[in-house]
């Protein structure tokens, strides 16, 4: 008498458990309107990837708030960026070249810090407000991604420059993302039919030079 109610246990119990793993139907987290917001921001950076895996759990379909979350993940990334030269530099003790490569850097940073806190003062918390401050915040965002370059550029160490870029990389690579998204804000203004107009007049005359994600490597 116990086996067929050990028997319907054991069925009940493997029935209970694939219902749970069946159903309810998973509802997709990301939503036809936020895909859309992360596509109108990410439209404009060539490395589309990075730009999407970034803002696709950020639970927002307002572009301003997509916007500034892609430069407050650059800046964290400069942050940890900060942390791994900490980090690596008892490595390198007694090695005068790699002390100085890693201790520009850090000074390179902690500069991109600081113009990451002048970039927040003029953005501003909408969209308006990056229109109206557009140069500057574009300035801002190149002095940025410059800061990873130049300090990448001190280093002639192969082993060195790998190991460094690899800690900083992502920084250097989420702030050309950045730019490249404010340097394409009229872009993103008509992706969402927002009737704003740019502080971009003395961009009119001059030749445009690629987007800096062109430069990745």
């Amino acid at each position: 008498m116990n086996t067929p109610i050990k028997l319907a246990f054991l069925i009940l119990t493997i029935s209970l458990t694939a219902s749970a793993f069946i159903g309810p139907v998973k509802r997709d987290a990301v939503t036809p309107e936020h895909q859309k917001a992360v596509e109108g921001i990410c439209n404009v950076v060539q490395d589309k990837r990075l730009c999407s895996i970034t803002l696709r759990n950020v639970p927002s379909n307002d572009p301003a708030t997509l916007v500034r979350y892609l430069a407050t993940a650059a800046e964290t990334s400069v942050k940890k960026g900060l942390k791994f030269l900490e980090g690596i530099k008892p490595k390198y003790k007694g090695n005068a070249f790699a002390t100085t490569c890693i201790t520009g850097c850090e000074k390179q940073l902690n500069n991109a810090l600081e113009d990451f806190a002048d970039f927040w003062k003029a953005a501003g918390k909408n969209l308006t407000s990056m229109a109206d401050n557009y140069l500057t915040c574009k300035n801002k965002m190149t002095s940025i991604f410059t800061y990873h370059s130049t300090c990448l550029d001190d280093i002639y160490d192969k082993t060195l420059l790998k190991e460094v870029e690899g800690g900083i990389g992502l920084g250097k690579r989420m702030s050309g993302e950045s730019v490249d998204v404010f340097a394409g804000m009229g872009k993103v203004f008509n992706t969402f039919n927002i009737k704003t107009k740019l502080n971009n007049q003395k961009d009119t005359n001059e030749l445009l030079p690629p987007p800096l994600s062109f430069y990745y490597y």
